[in-house]
């Protein structure tokens, strides 16, 4: 995975936020041009919503199944109105709102819980149509170990804590992690300097 560039990451929070406005004022989602060769990369991606230190929403794709760009620009959307976790975000709430991109790696099967590194790799854990995904950052911000980690992925995806013990699917990905909280907001933020 190549690594975006401050000025690539500060195109993806700002079309984040712009992209969440549009569509709480008019209710459709405007498709911007694309900047950059690798914006056009398909890759997954989630966007993460945090309003006074707590998570307000999260959602995204897992797997690269569209360009960077429009990635973030629905995942957006889809973090501010569709999570199920939470009521949606309003066009008052929005400017007190953080907002947090998570570009993934393609997620890789592993044989156990021992290859899994906590602060390094995002977890899914999957057992027939069950699956439940947690972002690497997640274990760090609970201050989780291992077996807290993988306990909290078989939650996350509607089996008991300790499934893991009696078989369960877990791959692993990596995520470059990057916010308004860390990098700022707006088109002030966009020149290289």
């Amino acid at each position: 995975m190549a690594d975006l560039t401050d000025l690539e990451k500060k195109q993806l929070l700002v079309l984040a936020r712009e992209t969440i406005k549009k569509y709480l004022s008019a209710g459709k989602r405007e498709n911007p041009p694309a900047a950059g060769p690798i914006l056009m990369e398909k890759r997954g991606v989630f966007v993460t919503l945090h309003g006074n230190g707590e998570l307000r929403g999260c959602i995204g794709y897992p797997l690269p199944l569209k360009p960077l760009w429009e990635s973030v620009a629905e995942m957006a959307i889809a973090a501010a109105v569709e999570d199920p976790r939470f009521p949606a975000v309003t066009a008052d709430e929005l400017a007190e709102l953080d907002i947090e991109i998570s570009v993934l790696t393609v997620p890789q099967k592993v044989d156990g819980p021992d290859q899994v590194r906590v602060g390094r790799d995002g977890i899914i854990i999957s057992k027939g149509f069950q699956r439940g995904l947690l972002l690497p950052q997640v274990p760090v911000e609970q201050g989780w170990d291992l077996e807290q980690y993988i306990s909290y992925g078989c939650r996350k995806a509607g089996l008991a804590p300790d499934e893991w013990k009696r078989g369960v699917q877990i791959e692993v990905f990596q995520a470059m992690v990057f916010g308004e909280k860390n990098m700022g907001r707006g088109y002030e933020q966009l020149s290289d300097h």
